[in-house]
């Protein structure tokens, strides 16, 4: 088996090792992320280099007030949410407003509560069986609550996946 191995600064490292504690230690934490990379699709192309360069486009009033209007409710200027679209549909990653951001960090809060509470339920049905109380689940509930989840997650990777129009619902 072949080894790796780097130089990381002092802080760095501890921050890692308490994170790998949490994850089976180091090695299999430095494994599954290097699996993980490995198995990541790769980018449609290489993020922008360069110097940016000026397009003029031009639109109609009708158009420049929607635009105003959508890039405002975003919390962009026009320039930042034309540019966001533009981005996203040649394969760069999404460019999310600050409300699309607030969005998503709330979206991962609540995913953590919802593993929270099922780590609880998995931790109380074997305290349960361990007494030798039969646990009883109601498998159509569980179902029920999976197929919310699965919902709720694949929304949630397309809105990182999409184009920035993905929150005003038009997908």
């Amino acid at each position: 088996m072949a080894l790796i191995s780097l130089r990381v600064s002092d802080e760095l490292a501890a921050k890692f090792s308490a994170l790998a504690a949490t994850q089976g230690g180091k090695s299999a934490l430095l494994r599954r992320l290097i699996a993980d990379a490995l198995a990541a699709p790769a980018p449609r192309i290489a993020l922008p280099i360069g110097r940016p360069e000026k397009v003029t486009v031009r639109f109609r009033e009708s158009e420049m007030q929607q635009l105003a209007e959508v890039s405002q409710q975003r919390g962009m200027t026009r320039t930042g949410w034309i540019i966001a679209l533009v981005r996203s549909r040649l394969g760069s990653p999404v460019q999310h407003s600050p409300n699309e951001h607030d969005a998503l960090r709330a979206i991962v809060r609540e995913l953590n509560r919802i593993g929270g509470n099922i780590n609880q339920i998995a931790r109380a049905a074997n305290t349960s069986v361990l007494r030798g109380r039969a646990v009883e689940p109601d498998l159509s509930a569980i179902q029920e609550a999976k197929l919310v989840i699965e919902r709720e997650l694949a929304q949630l990777r397309n809105a990182l996946n999409s184009n920035a129009d993905y929150w005003d619902g038009r997908r």
